[in-house]
């Protein structure tokens, strides 16, 4: 059985499954047999703890059917390589794409899960070449693989860094050139303030403006925007979480966020019809 089947993606949401996509998508299931709009992407777009993600207060305000592809642990890998989602996004009248995390990708130097793209399924040589001192048999997540490799504060970091933004541009540029269907990017920026310091990107390694530059050619329209997680604003009392899940829930976004995200994308959408 499945993570999401289990119930664990929180709030009780239900969650549905899509023509031939292996991805879980929000729910409830949409019909296909009418025209629609898409929002596709991670964490953010699925609206983990949130009751009312941006695709529905789209939907809402625009009068118009628009389904969430959001999948939860989503990113380039997913994004890129699943052929059913690709298929749905081509269906649509309209997608708003949000821009992977860096991270989840598989690359020179490790392999991720297909669909859960926040696991790292195995270092490759390069990185074991890259850090011979390094033992990864304990290293699950990419977070705590980039954690681990940070720690060590010398240039083989950057080199690490440096491959995820060249094939994230490359993956992404792809995807864009496959699709039929007009794209909105929306760049999402999720801050978090870590031990009292300056703003940075929760993932710890950020998409840059020049990887941005490097992509908008192939979208309709660009929506760059920052926002916070909930546990650093006001948000996280208005979020729907079990007793064991606000630690997730401090470092998701909230209603708040999504609203602000809808407000952003109204004017693009309106002028890309």
């Amino acid at each position: 059985m499945s993570y999401h089947q289990t119930g664990s993606a929180g709030a009780g949401h239900a969650v549905c499954q899509y023509g031939e996509s292996r991805l879980w998508f929000r729910g409830p299931e949409r019909s296909l047999d009418s025209g629609y709009m898409v929002c596709t992407g991670g964490d953010e777009t699925y609206g983990r703890f949130v009751e009312r993600p941006y695709a529905a207060i789209l939907e809402e305000r625009l009068d118009r059917r628009c389904l969430n592809l959001g999948s939860l642990f989503c990113g380039v890998e997913a994004l890129c390589r699943d052929e059913g989602l690709f298929k749905l996004l081509n269906g649509a009248e309209l997608c708003i794409l949000q821009a992977p995390d860096v991270l989840r990708q598989s690359n020179h130097f490790y392999q991720v899960h297909p669909r859960r793209n926040d696991r790292v399924l195995a270092p490759r040589s390069d990185l074991i070449d890259l850090y011979p001192e390094v033992d990864f048999t304990d290293v699950h997540f990419v977070c705590h693989l980039m954690r681990l490799l940070q720690g060590h504060q010398d240039a083989r970091f950057e080199a690490v860094v440096e491959e995820l933004r060249r094939n994230w541009v490359l993956q992404i540029s792809n995807l864009l050139q496959r699709l039929h269907t007009p794209v909105i990017l929306l760049a999402l920026r999720v801050l978090e303030n870590k031990d009292g310091g300056d703003p940075v990107e929760r993932s710890g390694v950020a998409i840059t403006q020049q990887m941005v530059e490097a992509i908008r050619p192939f979208s309709a329209e660009c929506v760059d925007l920052p926002t916070y997680v909930s546990g650093q604003s006001d948000a996280l009392e208005d979020m729907l979480f079990g007793t064991l899940q606000q630690p997730m829930a401090e470092h998701m976004i909230g209603p708040a966020a999504h609203r602000s995200i809808a407000d952003a994308l109204l004017g693009p959408i309106q002028d890309v019809n």
